[in-house]
């Protein structure tokens, strides 16, 4: 396989690469609070020194697009919006701690506040928070998470953490993400502050990405032309040497 192929083969991958992360963002395009993901390629020369000049592509990873999504209100006293870098967090069925940014919550036959698929939200502390059956939907949440009820007593607090890398997220199904390794560990959030009433959109852009699934595709296409037009012609080259001898 010449170098042409070798080239054209490694573009190809990384477009394959990038046509399903683009495909999965379109299809999270009105999952709430959803982050999407971008790839991380890098250019790669050749080891030999004759082709040094010969750079190939490399799929290096992917990288998380934390960028804010867009605010919608809904006037749900349980729809939590976060304005600001921070994160809430989950406890999952497996009783690891999750993170996310989807705050459309609800309370659960045993009080608890929780996601819609059930995850109990957290409170600064690393525990679920439990509502008293009278409270209903009559809280208030304040920016910093704090809830009261009709009368203004307290009844807990949301928890909002900070991740300082988050690339470290591995996405775990349901807008939660599981944060690196067991010993790493988020850090209390000042700066984000909590909407209520609100939900926040993902934070990709339906035409902009459709538009980023068309040059992809047309990338793609040049590709396997150039793989196609250098196997024509070393068949041609093939063909020519053995009539002349």
């Amino acid at each position: 396989m010449g170098n042409a192929n070798y080239v054209s083969l490694s573009l190809a991958t990384a477009l394959e690469r990038s046509m399903d992360l683009a495909a999965h963002n379109m299809a999270n395009a009105s999952t709430a609070g959803y982050k999407s993901t971008q790839p991380l390629f890098e250019a790669v020369q050749s080891d030999g020194t004759e082709d040094a000049t010969i750079s190939y592509v490399q799929d290096r990873g992917t990288f998380l697009n934390t960028s804010q999504g867009a605010l919608v209100a809904t006037g749900n006293p349980l729809d939590l919006a976060l304005s600001g870098s921070g994160w809430l967090s989950y406890q999952t069925g497996a009783g690891a701690t999750a993170y996310g940014r989807d705050g459309r919550l609800a309370v659960d036959a045993n009080g608890q506040l929780s996601t819609l698929t059930g995850s109990p939200v957290l409170n600064p502390g690393g525990a679920p928070i439990t509502l008293p059956q009278a409270a209903g939907q009559n809280i208030s949440v304040s920016t910093d998470g704090t809830i009261t009820d009709a009368d203004g007593a307290i009844l807990g607090q949301i928890g909002l953490f900070s991740l300082p890398d988050p690339n470290k997220l591995v996405p775990i199904g349901g807008g939660l993400y599981l944060y690196g390794d067991a010993g790493t560990n988020a850090a209390p959030d000042t700066e984000t502050n909590i909407a209520q009433g609100f939900v926040e959109q993902s934070n990709v852009q339906p035409i902009v990405e459709m538009t980023h699934l068309m040059d992809i595709q047309r990338a793609y296409e040049r590709a396997t032309k150039l793989m196609n037009d250098s196997n024509d012609l070393t068949q041609r080259a093939i063909q020519r040497l053995g009539q002349v001898v």
